[in-house]
């Protein structure tokens, strides 16, 4: 095993800038990556290289001498990249953001070639969103679920309403009609006679919609569990079917006469979309630009 060049352009930064924060910061890259750089080079090592404080990394006797042995050879290194390098006319640096995937597809996507900084999409489970977020690993997070962890902040910007849609091919008007007349036992045993879809990422659109207006936990699994709800509108497009979605994704569907909405609660059912952030983001004029982007996007639906 050898070092890793970036091992010590890494460790050379820490050491100029005193943290772990403005060494990322110089080095465009996020804060658990230098913290990575940095123990993979203490191991390789075998030698402490820096005594960390709660404000400043200050290096150790082995930490100065490996300093003064690699800071003429990286600094000519550098030198070279500067002179032979066709570099863009501005750095570009790199934003990390998880969402759901029809988030994406229906707000961020069209945008992303007028974006100027490197993008990165996580598609995931909200729980480990908010620690990826916590630990740096995200720079932005769109979500209904706020973390209890101290560094994380969140922005409301959005409502979605969860509702209850079927197949064009479906009959609903019996359902409706006892819905309508609050006759909710028999709505109910016809609905679980139909065919239903959920996603393997979140199933708690249809736990929380059930809870709710029916007044109990559905004690019934879903027929197809497909990869998410684009895949549910479009299979409910061509055939019968139920599923809980939310409203702001299957309103084209709606439109163009595929799908229909069977019921939305006599008090809908409504999540709050937050932006979540890290306090004292060093991306904040990036991530600005992306909130202001989703922002947009919904209050043109």
């Amino acid at each position: 095993m050898k070092w890793n060049l970036e091992w010590l352009r890494t460790f050379k930064a820490i050491y100029e800038t005193g943290t772990l924060t403005a060494a990322a910061q110089e080095l465009f890259i996020s804060q658990p990556g230098v913290s990575l750089h940095l123990n993979s080079l203490e191991a390789y090592t075998g030698y402490k290289l820096f005594d960390r404080g709660s404000k400043k990394m200050t290096p150790t006797e082995k930490g100065k001498m490996l300093y003064n042995f690699i800071v003429t050879p990286l600094n000519k290194l550098e030198e070279g990249e500067k002179q032979f390098h066709k570099r863009s006319r501005q750095q570009r640096c790199t934003i990390s953001v998880g969402m759901c995937f029809e988030t994406f597809q229906h707000t961020l996507e069209k945008y992303i070639p007028t974006l100027p900084f490197n993008l990165i999409i996580r598609f995931g489970e909200y729980q480990q969103m908010l620690q990826d977020l916590d630990n740096g690993l995200l720079d932005l997070i769109i979500t209904p679920h706020k973390g209890t962890q101290p560094n994380l902040s969140y922005r409301e910007f959005a409502k979605e309403r969860i509702v209850l849609i079927t197949g064009m091919n479906t009959e609903i008007l019996p359902i409706q009609s006892l819905l309508k007349k609050r006759e909710l036992k028999d709505a109910i045993a016809i609905l679980k006679q139909g065919l239903w879809y959920s996603t393997s990422a979140d199933m708690d659109h249809l736990l929380n919609f059930w809870r709710k207006h029916f007044g109990e936990h559905p004690d019934f699994s879903p027929n197809f569990i497909v990869p998410n709800i684009s895949s549910i509108i479009r299979c409910l497009s061509e055939g019968e079917g139920f599923a809980v979605v939310p409203d702001f994704l299957c309103e084209e569907a709606i439109r163009s006469n595929k799908i229909k909405i069977v019921w939305e609660g006599d008090e809908p059912l409504e999540n709050t979309l937050y932006f979540g952030t890290r306090e004292n983001t060093i991306y904040q004029k990036e991530v600005e630009l992306l909130e202001n982007l989703f922002i947009k996007e919904w209050a043109s639906k």
